[in-house]
């Protein structure tokens, strides 16, 4: 599995103290040869983004409410509220193809952490909803970002390593809460160490054919090469009372496409 080599120092980020001003700057094409052996772009990012309301709207909506994404502490974890710590390599290969590398200053992972108010289902007249998702709130760390465009296939290629330390929320519409839901890499679970504290994604997207017998063509291709994690649930409620725990170790995802289309 490529990547995990990044992560010797998977666990300690968690404790991590963060800068408090927010900062934009970029190294100059010397600095960043020096790094990469080729001239390039480096940006370093700190930031926090709220959204008020993301809506989808086909007859009826879909709408997320109250969104916030940047460091742990938005989500009452141990770093600050910004997404920081965090710098962009932007290089184009001979071949042309694009290489975005996403890491950290220090060269320990980035926290991070996201939540929403609510994501609820709405009629096209606004007299019917129906709450799907509340009280969401979630941190962890990502561990490693690599994107490429590759002009050879015309494919976008993501390898991730990323974690979930914790994770709340309540599926309303069905009175079930989920607590204390946490994802690391597979054998974690069994045996917790900096070699299994990344889940790891593998993931190419592209613009294809339909699967199987389907005609259609044109479509956006998104192909699983590989997901390996594991998945524990502290406690699942209904009505308030915690009815148990789960735990999947060694869940793997793979050879998965999925074709998505519009349709009438």
């Amino acid at each position: 599995m490529k990547g995990l080599k990044k992560i010797a120092l998977a666990t300690a980020v968690a404790a991590m103290p963060f800068a408090a001003h927010a900062d934009l700057k970029a190294l100059d094409d010397t600095a960043m040869g020096n790094v990469t052996g080729q001239a390039g772009v480096t940006i370093e990012l700190e930031t926090q983004v709220s959204i008020g309301t993301f809506t989808y709207t086909d007859e009826g909506s879909f709408n997320v409410n109250d969104i916030v994404l940047g460091g742990s502490g938005v989500a009452g974890g141990p770093g600050t509220n910004l997404l920081d710590d965090l710098y962009i390599d932007i290089d184009v290969e001979a071949d042309g193809d694009a290489v975005i590398h996403v890491g950290s200053i220090s060269g320990a992972p980035i926290d991070w952490g996201m939540t929403a108010g609510s994501m609820e289902l709405v009629a096209a007249d606004g007299s019917e909803s129906t709450t799907l998702v509340s009280n969401l709130s979630g941190w962890g760390n990502l561990g490693q970002l690599d994107i490429r465009v590759d002009t050879a296939t015309d494919e976008l290629q993501l390898d991730v390593l990323f974690n979930v330390v914790d994770m709340d929320f309540d599926v309303e519409f069905l009175g079930v809460g989920i607590r204390d839901m946490a994802i690391y890499g597979a054998g974690y679970i069994a045996a917790p160490s900096a070699a299994t504290a990344f889940a790891y994604a593998d993931v190419h997207v592209y613009k294809g054919d339909g699967l199987g017998a389907s005609t259609m063509t044109d479509v956006l291709r998104i192909d699983i090469a590989d997901i390996s994690m594991d998945v524990s649930i502290g406690a699942i409620e209904i009505g308030g009372t915690s009815i148990g725990s789960i735990a999947m170790q060694n869940l793997t995802i793979s050879d998965t496409t999925l074709a998505v289309y519009g349709h009438d």
